[in-house]
């Protein structure tokens, strides 16, 4: 499953680590420095899991989890370097899903990562797909923004899905013109980006990137 991942950890040179091994395991990734921060992006964002220090100024861990949990059933995992049975049993208590003691293997992470995803959806369909607060469902020809769902015309659907599929990848507009308007379209590649425009306006304007004088990409 490639899911949407909140991080709220203060360490940053922990949390640059967490990042990079998710993102190169085929994750979301939304990073926070702090309590107070995570809590924001919680609220802003459609998460499948969170994983969540305990020790963090401002907010700490624990509170923040009973915040989350008060308001959602997500996954959470707790990171943390008090490794001692109490602190164990309050981060269980408050319904954590997994508890990870500092310090600990990245390729761990991963993989208990991946066993608490495949618990906690174990029929996930495949023709979902989030990034960030959007769900795109391939099947179903719908696409949600924060829990809403918006109307998208059959080519700006198709662009997002396109974009979702390769993510991190630059995507020219004659990439973009053969795979959505097919190879025998011959007119101005500035349909490209009228029809980029119009996404924006629908499902954020920070989604989709430019990248000048190449094409398109989402992170």
């Amino acid at each position: 499953m490639n899911a949407n991942i909140l991080v709220v950890e203060d360490d940053l040179n922990i949390q640059e680590l967490i990042y990079e091994f998710l993102q190169a395991h085929g994750h979301t990734v939304t990073l926070a420095n702090d309590g107070l921060e995570g809590w924001d992006k919680f609220q802003q964002g459609n998460f499948d899991l969170i994983l969540l220090d305990v020790m963090m100024p401002n907010l700490d861990g624990m509170f923040l989890g009973k915040m989350i949990r008060s308001k959602s059933q997500v996954p959470i995992i707790y990171l943390t370097a008090l490794n001692d049975e109490e602190n164990q049993v309050k981060a269980f208590d408050n319904l954590a899903d997994d508890y990870i003691t500092k310090p600990f293997s990245f390729s761990i992470l991963t993989r208990r990562v991946d066993a608490v995803l495949r618990r906690v959806y174990p029929h996930e369909n495949k023709n979902i797909i989030t990034y960030k607060n959007i769900t795109l469902d391939q099947e179903g020809y719908k696409v949600t923004v924060s829990n809403e769902e918006i109307d998208l015309t059959s080519k700006e659907f198709e662009l997002l899905l396109l974009f979702l599929k390769n993510k991190g990848r630059v995507l020219t507009r004659e990439i973009l013109l053969q795979q959505i308007w097919g190879y025998d379209f011959f007119g101005d590649t500035r349909v490209v980006d009228a029809h980029i425009k119009n996404l924006r306006k629908k499902v954020g304007s920070d989604v989709v990137r430019t990248v000048k004088g190449i094409g398109y990409v989402v992170e």
